[in-house]
């Protein structure tokens, strides 16, 4: 496991990376063809949306085929869909562009996510193996968009040249194929041994009261991250902060979030998952209620650093406690319903929050997430109770 660790999350950096980066390209180049804001937020809302519908099928798909299949289908609807906007970097194809890798990332993320739990021994090595395996997606959140941004600025000749949107997508077209580079030596897991008779509906494992508590507290804590990104930027704006200084304080939140996921595994063996995502939640709460509270730039990004130590403990936790309290056997469904669920929350959330924050304004959001996730630190405190007491 060692050994395949690193290969497995450089895997999932590469086909990741090329998702993140086009989610950055495209809107700036639809924008540039004279598409409307609206247009741009449909655009935006394809790359989640695919993972909304696919999660629970991919799911299914990968606790019959392991790691290497699903992958493999993965780099290839990403790599076909980004190099058509190579070809034609227009809006429709840019629109399915975004339908591919959205799709082709959450395939991915599911198939390598339950074969790195599959392969962890014990509760200490679940609590280390995937909080190294979430240092993935923050450093592809960073490369993949920084990438295609020097592209788009310099490969064309001129800075949003067309030129340079194909050259930063035929970047992310290839990405994913370093995925599969990545993965040829890993080996896949023997298959589950499964009860004879039809496979059980992902839906079931919702009949199960630590599922759903797990679900819904993962849930709440989502949105936490959704409103964060979707809200600092118009609170900046109301108190006229520049894009740089906004920028820095959302990428204040990203770092926190990484160096808080390369702490974790030094500490693993003195975790209690439960326990962990309890103290965030009520970390959040707190930190949601004086966050509009803040006079100015440097104490916002004070809170947004400690709001991305809080709520980058949680990922790791909430995964390792997903494969200690589900069969085997359906860890792929398990993830599946995991991602269905995070995902209609990113699509979703932001048209709530433009709405409600018109209505009542934005402090008002900052105290309502607050008060929803300090409501919601009561489902860790009783998974902890009534399932994790004697682990």
């Amino acid at each position: 496991m060692a050994r395949d660790l690193p290969r497995l999350i450089a895997a999932q950096i590469s086909i990741h990376a090329g998702m993140t980066g086009l989610r950055m390209a495209t809107p700036l180049l639809a924008l540039s063809q004279g598409h409307s804001p609206a247009a741009v937020g449909v655009l935006l809302a394809l790359f989640a949306l695919t993972q909304v519908f696919l999660a629970l099928p991919a799911g299914s798909y990968a606790d019959r085929h392991g790691l290497r299949r699903p992958v493999a289908w993965s780099v290839g609807v990403a790599t076909v869909g980004t190099g058509l906007a190579v070809l034609w970097p227009i809006f429709p194809v840019l629109c399915l562009a975004a339908l591919c890798t959205g799709g082709a990332a959450g395939t991915a993320l599911i198939a390598l996510q339950r074969h790195v739990g599959r392969s962890a021994h014990d509760q200490v090595q679940l609590r280390k193996v995937f909080s190294w395996l979430a240092l993935g997606p923050a450093i592809s959140n960073f490369l993949g968009p920084f990438a295609a941004g020097l592209l788009i600025d310099h490969a064309g000749g001129q800075a949003g040249s067309e030129l340079g949107f194909r050259a930063a997508f035929l970047l992310l077209a290839l990405l994913p194929l370093a995925a599969w580079f990545f993965l040829r030596s890993v080996k896949d897991l023997p298959p589950v041994a499964t009860p004879a008779g039809p496979t059980p509906a992902a839906w079931d494992l919702l009949q199960d009261q630590s599922f759903r508590r797990l679900l819904l507290m993962n849930w709440a804590l989502s949105s936490c991250w959704d409103v964060h990104t979707f809200v600092v930027p118009i609170l900046g704006h109301e108190r006229g902060l520049s894009a740089s200084v906004i920028g820095s304080i959302l990428g204040g939140f990203a770092i926190a979030a990484m160096v808080v996921r390369l702490v974790l595994p030094l500490l693993a063996k003195h975790l209690r998952e439960w326990l962990v995502v309890w103290c965030a939640m009520l970390g959040a709460c707190l930190l949601f209620m004086l966050y509009p509270l803040m006079p100015g730039p440097w104490s916002m990004a004070a809170c947004s650093v400690l709001l991305g130590l809080v709520l980058g403990s949680v990922q790791p936790m909430v995964m390792s406690m997903l494969h200690q309290i589900t069969p085997e056997a359906r860890h792929g469904q398990a993830l599946g319903l995991r991602m269905m669920a995070i995902n209609a929350s990113s699509v979703m959330m932001p048209m709530m929050f433009g709405s409600l924050g018109a209505v009542l304004g934005v402090s008002a959001l900052f105290w309502g997430v607050g008060a929803m996730v300090g409501v919601a630190s009561r489902l860790p405190w009783l998974l902890g109770r009534d399932t994790f007491a004697d682990r």
